[in-house]
């Protein structure tokens, strides 16, 4: 039994109120502004972690936007991913002055091209998650072609969520492979797990070098052509040369060699571009023709959401691109998105898109459809699709 106090009780009888007390519990109004503290206290963590995030992305702006930071970087000599040691840096030839009236309307490297036009700016949300994940290499690149709609299909497929790209044309694999891989990589956007990195540059389908470097970089890349009638692809580079230089030949006599035997001037680029079979020769040396997929720039016009079902399929996304996403601009002419990615506005292709093409006499049409159609065929044939052209 425990000691006994005055007056008879033990220890255990002692009154409750002689025991220590368990503290009030605070008042409402303290309990709310304990709250508010909390809450005060989230939100400064996400803005000062939105801020690093726009902070980390700022480079990546001001090359697409100035393409000072690409003149100003320090080359790299490419790393394979397995190890391997550094390529020795690939010299370009110096560039010569136009010569000729057909060197002048060569498309290849036209102030457009150069400067392609910049998506619009970011939400703030998508500033606050460039700020995540890593920057990688692209698993998927649009190799071509050019004048086919390339632009287009770039900025209908930056609006699915797990598709994350540069919006200028980093001409890595066919003017800069001398800066490396590591030059490339930061090109890139940051990705999140499960989110593909692409990019897009036209005059990668008929640069003989591209086919080995983009193999060397990843054997695995998915490659993307989107492709057009040949003989409205060669005007449509015409007319996009011509409105930067209106002194250019006639379409017609840049056409032909001799016009009296209508001997067609393979050596011109808006003509050399649309023999898409030979180009496809070169890669199919490189990469295996499931590896590809072949884009009607036709069907990107009437059917954009069928077309981007593929993309979206062969590129292993779910299909979250559709019909709501589109509405068809008749001043244009071609489709444009209800909502771009970033913006909660109507978005369509800028002025550079969908001039008005010059007339063209019949007959030349009609000579470089019968010169096209031997080289067209071979393509469907090595597609394995008919894109009715002829």
């Amino acid at each position: 039994m425990g000691q006994r106090l005055s007056g008879g009780r033990s220890c255990l009888d002692v009154p409750g109120r002689l025991l220590p007390q368990p503290p009030p519990p605070p008042p409402p109004v303290r309990r709310k502004l304990a709250l508010l503290f909390a809450m005060l206290c989230v939100w400064l963590y996400m803005f000062l972690y939105s801020c690093a995030g726009s902070c980390a992305a700022a480079p990546g702006l001001l090359l697409l936007g100035s393409g000072s930071r690409a003149a100003l970087a320090p080359p790299a000599l490419a790393t394979a991913p397995d190890g391997t040691p550094p390529r020795l840096p690939f010299r370009t030839q110096p560039a010569t002055p136009l010569a000729s009236g057909k060197e002048m309307a060569e498309g290849a490297a036209s102030p457009e091209e150069q400067s392609p036009e910049v998506p619009d700016s970011p939400s703030p949300i998508s500033s606050f998650f460039s700020g995540s994940g890593s920057k990688q290499l692209p698993q998927a690149i649009i190799i071509g072609v050019k004048k086919g709609g390339t632009r287009a299909l770039l900025e209908f497929l930056r609006v699915h969520p797990d598709v994350r790209a540069v919006g200028a044309e980093p001409h890595f694999f066919d003017r800069s492979y001398d800066k490396g891989l590591a030059w490339y990589r930061d090109l890139m956007p940051r990705t999140l797990d499960g989110q593909i990195t692409m990019e897009k540059t036209p005059s990668y389908f008929v640069t003989r070098e591209a086919p080995a470097r983009i193999s060397a970089m990843s054997k695995d890349t998915k490659l993307i052509v989107v492709v057009r009638d040949p003989v409205t692809r060669a005007i449509s580079d015409y007319t996009q040369t011509l409105s930067k230089r209106p002194d250019i030949p006639t379409f017609e006599s840049l056409t032909f060699k001799n016009r009296t035997t209508g001997l067609i001037d393979t050596s011109w680029s808006a003509i050399q571009i649309g023999i898409y079979a030979k180009h496809l020769e070169h890669w199919l040396r490189h990469f295996p023709i499931r590896q590809m997929l072949f884009v009607s720039g036709e069907r990107l016009i009437s059917d954009p959401a069928g077309e981007l079902g593929r993309v979206q399929d062969f590129l292993g996304l779910k299909r979250i691109i559709t019909d709501k996403h589109f509405y068809f601009n008749k001043t244009k002419g071609f489709p444009c998105l209800k909502k771009a990615e970033g913006s909660s506005r109507p978005h369509c292709l800028g002025k550079t898109k969908g001039r008005t093409h010059p007339e063209i006499d019949r007959e030349v049409v009609r000579r470089l459809r019968e010169f096209y159609r031997p080289f067209n065929l071979k393509f469907y044939q090595m597609t394995g699709h008919d894109f009715g052209w002829d």
